[in-house]
């Protein structure tokens, strides 16, 4: 199945309702359940497993550690990477800082080589009064022991400095092409407006920021990466040469479909109105802030849409519009047809166990407000003909609402393609409310 973004077109609002359906996946069609395999973790934010058929699993907590996991779900006796003292200090409440991305080098049995994502304090030569760097940095494992990396092999791959402490976004994934790719929120504050690191026309239209962009780089080569020589723009004349796609405001999950097509899906969170769902083709620009979903976005008035919706961006290049919108319900404007606050992406599912979900797109959303855990599952199909994706809820055992009664932070998707659930109990990255399930099939 090759998973093809539908471009520009005229789009209104009613039939984006159409499209979607507020209907569960029937029980009798998808007896699923969710089996616990972890417990007591903080905020897991990342899972991906060990290449080695030993059904291990390395499981990226926010709190600024990676836990190893047998294939029965126990953890070893220590961590597998512990970077909390390079991190910047973490606020009690709610927070986005801290580890946002893990992968393992597509070689990893080979260089024994893993990347982390995480909000280091303000590098020195930092823009004054700027909040902390978002560092991607490189470890490798300690000796032959491919169940600890070494804390003192840290590579700095990547720094990108945030003006805020929101929207950093940080998801990560190795490409079939084997070049890392790497979400970056657009800095933070409401809008794209801020007194501090906000362009005019907002970071996601400014093509001399890493924010609001998805990048791809050569971790293999280059002093402290190469860069693509494809990327749309790697002679550095026109942006920024590690912009593969641009016009995002906080992707919050980022995969490949590992079989058909091999598209790159890219989950990213609105402001008050819309979530929405995008594939991603090379110098695609997906409109934030002149668009969210399918409407314009007038950042003086986030909640009142001009009629007239822009197709091309400052530069003059079309606008790619999302695969899927659905209503968010947050705003002063919030409607019927929504499915929560916070699109959490997930993965095409190319697993054996469920036979009939696969090429199905398996997500979710983080909670039904802001206030609850109160997270649900949901699944779409996508189409080949430019068309949205449909999707429903994901009906699971005792829970034909796909509700899985806790926020839901992330996904995670193992060696078979077996897709799995990252959750937490507290709207906060501190506690032990961190729990991991597996989806299966009752």
């Amino acid at each position: 199945m090759k998973l093809t973004p539908r471009t520009p077109i005229a789009a209104v609002v009613g039939s984006l309702v159409l499209g979607l359906s507020s209907s569960p996946v029937r029980a009798a069609e998808s007896q699923l359940d969710l089996k616990l395999i972890a417990e007591g973790m903080t905020a897991p934010i990342a899972l991906v497993s060990v290449p080695d058929g030993s059904g291990r699993l390395l499981v990226a907590d926010q709190a600024g550690v990676v836990h190893g996991l047998d294939r029965d779900g126990r953890r070893g006796d220590g961590l597998f990477l512990d970077v909390r003292s390079r991190m910047v200090a973490l606020n009690a409440g709610m927070e986005e800082r801290g580890i946002s991305g893990f992968a393992l080098h597509p070689k990893f049995r080979s260089n024994h080589r893993v990347y982390v994502v995480y909000n280091a304090p303000l590098r020195p030569g930092g823009t004054a009064g700027w909040d902390n760097t978002m560092r991607v940095s490189e470890f490798t494992t300690l000796g032959g022991d491919d169940s600890r990396a070494n804390p003192d092999s840290e590579r700095v791959v990547l720094e990108i400095d945030k003006p805020d402490l929101n929207h950093n976004s940080g998801r990560i994934a190795f490409g079939p092409d084997g070049y890392l790719y790497v979400t970056v929120g657009d800095g933070g504050a409401p809008n794209d407006v801020g007194v501090r690191g906000h362009a005019p026309e907002g970071n996601g239209q400014n093509l001399q920021t890493l924010l609001g962009k998805i990048l791809r780089i050569d971790v293999d080569h280059g002093t402290p990466h190469g860069i693509p020589k494809d990327n749309p723009f790697a002679d550095g004349k026109q942006g920024r040469p590690e912009i593969y796609a641009y016009g995002l405001r906080n992707p919050w999950g980022l995969s490949f479909d590992r079989g058909g097509g091999h598209g790159l899906v890219v989950s990213d969170v609105g402001q008050d109105r819309w979530e929405e769902l995008n594939v991603i083709v090379k110098g695609g620009n997906y409109g934030w802030r002149a668009k969210e979903g399918f409407d314009a976005f007038d950042p003086n008035h986030p909640n009142d849409p001009p009629a007239s919706v822009p197709r091309t961006g400052p530069d003059g290049k079309p606008f790619v519009d999302p695969v899927l919108a659905y209503r968010t319900a947050r705003g002063a404007k919030a409607t019927p047809g929504s499915f929560g606050v916070s699109i959490t992406g997930g993965y095409v599912y190319r697993g054996k166990a469920i036979p009939r979900m696969v090429g199905k797109y398996v997500f979710g959303d983080w909670s039904s407000n802001m206030a609850f855990p109160d997270g649900r599952l949901l699944v779409a199909t996508p189409t080949h003909d430019g068309t949205q994706w449909p999707v429903e809820r994901l009906a699971l055992k005792g829970n034909p609402d796909g509700k899985v009664k806790a926020y839901l932070w992330a996904m995670g998707e193992d060696e078979a393609g077996e897709l799995y659930v990252l959750s937490n109990g507290a709207n906060m990255v501190n506690g032990t409310r961190g729990k991991v399930h597996k989806l299966v099939a009752e």
